[in-house]
């Protein structure tokens, strides 16, 4: 059989910020192992020398303080790997081959609590979440002070050691939906996870799918409000966001801080943001629908006035949008992608100089511009940059059948959008289900 000690060497070895260091303790010698650059070696030795002294009596053998340190009983190979790639300290006596694992003194490697990055708030707190999952889990329970958070822990993957955290409240979840998600963690701990889709295939969610099956918000407060309507959420390390789990239809018009303004208010930003999902999933189609299959429904004046906008336009009302609507998204993607130092000056060249110079050179007209701003707009003021891609793309799916079969198709395509989103669940929970009657002021079954 490998030694212990020999074994870590061969296996952590070659790693230069790897140390194995002697040290006496207790007048006895032991052996210190961890990585460098996850912990301070100095201070965590020297934190260490002094927890002994002050905490154990005189006449305490080392093996007696080692049994003492390490609660886990015998730690093997495999969980004294696991710990230092972790970032732990493991303390390994020679002599008595006794082993314990010990929170260092660690080096600052995650960021401070900031401000979101992808959601703006205009009345609520402005923390959110961080890459670190422990930092998270404290954030859920000072937003929630309550006895009935419950947290489980599970450690994923056989090649990277992932941590990831489920929360629910357990008088306000249904115990099913609990045991089924557990129950596919439990079952794929061996899958590693990196990010969002490795959660998908760890929970055997269908791969195709265009809707997301989590919610993701950096909000504390957002992620208490989907524990206290039933929901569970998810951290994963490295993740600096929630995943709540499931998503329905109506998280993309109703934030929890809409509750911090006047109820009127409230309700009519839930109606303007609804208003904003129609205006992005019809107006395209109903340009082409009209300028080219059914002009006959405009008035006279109307027609006359497009008809005139368009006037020099080489190509149908179809490819013309379909071109421009491309440009638009790579235009948004661009502004995403740059440097926030040089990302609004792409954004003004692709929204104001290169808009200008196609009206000006008749490739496109005037009217299409004005509908391409306005379905931008409309499609930022959903909740969630998840849920405004998926609308994104439905948009496409409208124009196709309205330069087809006109006001007839449009109608159609929302009929199998409609369609395709009841047919979306999660865990037997439809996406169009709608859980308790939102109340504004409070919630009422």
């Amino acid at each position: 059989m490998v030694p212990f000690l020999q074994e870590m060497k061969t296996r952590l070895g070659d790693n230069d910020d790897f140390i194995v260091q002697r040290v006496f303790l207790l007048d006895s010698p032991v052996i210190l192992m961890g990585f460098k650059s996850m912990l301070d070696f100095v201070q965590t030795k020297s934190n260490l020398l002094e927890y002994i002294e002050q905490s154990f009596p005189e006449g305490k053998t080392i093996d007696e303080v080692i049994k003492q340190l390490s609660n886990s009983g015998t730690i093997g190979i495999e969980e004294a790997i696991s710990a230092i790639t972790a970032g732990n300290l493991l303390i390994y006596d020679e002599k008595t081959k006794q082993r314990a694992i010990v929170n260092p003194v660690s080096r600052l490697l995650t960021r401070s609590i900031e401000s979101p990055t992808t959601e703006n708030i205009l009345h609520g707190g402005i923390s959110s979440f961080n890459e670190d999952i422990d930092t998270n889990i404290g954030m859920m329970r000072k937003q929630f002070n309550s006895s009935h958070l419950e947290t489980k822990l599970y450690s994923c993957g056989s090649m990277q050691k992932s941590r990831l955290a489920v929360l629910y409240i357990k008088d306000q979840i249904d115990m099913k939906l609990v045991k089924q998600v557990v129950s596919k963690i439990e079952s794929n701990l061996d899958k590693e996870l990196n990010h969002t889709q490795d959660v998908s295939k760890m929970m055997g969610f269908y791969s195709k799918e265009l809707i997301p099956k989590f919610n993701t918000t950096e909000l504390p407060q957002e992620a208490v409000n989907a524990l206290r309507k039933g929901r569970i959420v998810l951290f994963l390390d490295r993740l600096p966001f929630a995943l709540v789990l499931p998503s329905l239809l109506w998280d993309m018009f109703i934030h929890d801080n809409d509750k911090n303004l006047p109820p009127p208010i409230t309700v009519a930003l839930r109606m303007l943001r609804l208003l904003g999902v129609l205006v992005t999933l019809i107006m395209p189609g109903l340009y082409v629908a009209l300028v080219s299959v059914n002009p006959e429904v405009l008035r006279i004046e109307l027609a006359l006035s497009i008809a005139q906008s368009r006037e020099g336009v080489p190509y149908p009302a179809f490819i013309e949008i379909v071109l421009m609507l491309i440009v638009l998204e790579m235009t948004l993607e661009a502004s995403v992608r740059l440097p926030a130092s040089i990302g609004p000056t792409v954004t003004m060249v692709g929204g104001i100089i290169l808009g200008q110079a196609v009206v000006t050179a008749q490739l496109v007209s005037n009217l299409l511009i004005i509908i391409l701003a306005v379905t931008t707009i409309a499609n930022s003021t959903v909740v969630g940059v998840q849920n405004s891609l998926a609308i994104r793309f439905f948009k496409y799916v409208i124009v196709v059948l309205a330069s087809i079969f006109g006001v007839f198709g449009i109608v159609s395509a929302v009929v199998f959008v409609c369609a395709y989103l009841a047919g979306v669940n999660t865990f037997g929970i439809s996406y169009l289900y709608i859980p308790r009657t939102e109340k504004v002021g409070g919630n009422h079954e």
